[in-house]
């Protein structure tokens, strides 16, 4: 109570100091954390441009409260906002004022009131200074944006080493959710819902694909992540897709569903015959490589032969799987006994797979072939 009355009282005298001085005025909530006052105001977008940010970007690192802006982040965020302008969403910024403010309670109220703020303070943004860039460089195009509002977290900067350690705070538990994760919620990428249509209306790829993580624990029951199966969908309708969704789906999961028929080992994972983790640890097929690579030679299997192409699958079965077979995998599917997961070997495990299927490689697929068997 004594440390509430004691910042009563010095607010009192500085609403007195700063009654000569020009402010910034602006309603706010108070509230309190780690017994430290902060203020929550509603900002329009367009303030976000008036009120002057501190750029630190020139100080070096340990004198600067903030990362460095990367201002190739900021296109992408700002499109997000241009192409969706009626169902964005932002969390709220966390800014520093480096300067003495007083808060002036309305009557009647405590925590309701208005804030003042000198107008040469410095705001330092803890949180969110690529979320103001982007609105910023949105505004430029849309301009009508500038009515609505986001919310702004104020805190009372007491120097660099408290700004640093708010920074420091602020990011220390923030997790990026896993890309499958992102997929399974993101209802506007149309090849991620593609992907999940074909997975919930397939029964054998139902129970074998993983919609949360995108890395399988070594004793999961799934063989695949719905990030993989995403890539494979969009490699295999790449050039196909009507933008008729079921349709896609449709043709998609008939494709699998029949690539399916040709790995009866998934059969018996989905069954609960054999264990998951034993199939991944002794074949190919059962990672996202190969996954993604059956979709790239599917793809040109589609193309090639859009009426017969079921006939062609079953050379899949005549493929030596086994991650035995160092002479066939190694340097192509896998690096020193590992499954490997980069582009160029995902193009050499399609080489294997297309040359199955009696399909010819592409003049970049040839390259890469022809600088592996040079090795």
């Amino acid at each position: 109570m004594q440390n509430f009355l004691a910042y009563r009282t010095e607010a009192v005298h500085k609403v007195s100091v700063m009654e000569t001085i020009p402010t910034i005025t602006f309603p706010v909530i108070r509230g309190l954390q780690a017994r430290r006052e902060y203020y929550v105001a509603m900002w329009t977008l367009r303030m976000l441009r008036q009120i002057s940010i501190f750029d630190e970007d020139e100080l070096p690192p340990e004198l600067r409260a903030q990362r460095t802006l990367n201002k190739a982040r900021i296109p992408e965020i700002s499109d997000y906002i241009i192409d969706n302008p009626d169902d964005y969403v932002f969390s709220a910024l966390t800014v520093s004022i480096d300067s003495e403010v007083s808060f002036e309670p309305l009557p009647g109220q405590d925590k309701l009131g208005l804030l003042r703020v000198p107008m040469d303070a410095r705001f330092i943004i803890n949180d969110g200074q690529h979320r103001r860039a982007a609105i910023i460089e949105a505004l430029e195009q849309r301009p009508e944006l500038g009515h609505e509002t986001i919310a702004v977290v104020f805190f009372l900067d007491i120097g660099l080493e408290r700004c640093q350690q708010m920074f420091a705070d602020l990011n220390r538990y923030a997790i990026r959710p896993s890309r499958s994760l992102g997929l399974l919620y993101d209802h506007r990428n149309d090849k991620a819902r593609l992907a999940k249509l074909v997975i919930m209306k397939s029964e054998i790829f139902r129970d074998i694909v993983d919609m949360e993580k995108s890395s399988l624990a070594p004793r999961s029951r799934k063989l695949f992540t719905l990030s993989a199966f995403y890539n494979a969908c969009a490699d295999l309708v790449n050039g196909l897709a009507t933008g008729n969704l079921v349709e896609d789906a449709d043709l998609a999961r008939g494709f699998w569903e029949t690539v399916a028929e040709h790995f009866p080992l998934w059969g018996q994972v989905r069954e609960g015959r054999i264990p998951a983790s034993e199939v991944r640890e002794g074949y190919i097929h059962s990672h996202g490589i190969a996954l993604q690579a059956i979709g790239k030679a599917g793809n040109a299997l589609l193309h090639s032969h859009p009426k017969d192409w079921k006939n062609y699958l079953s050379a899949l079965a005549m493929i030596d799987w086994s991650r035995n077979n160092a002479t066939l995998w190694e340097g192509r599917a896998m690096i020193g006994g590992k499954v490997s997961k980069v582009t160029t070997n995902v193009v050499l495990t399609t080489n294997v797979i297309k040359q199955a299927l009696s399909l010819p490689l592409s003049d970049e697929e040839q390259r890469v072939e022809t600088a592996h068997l040079r090795k």
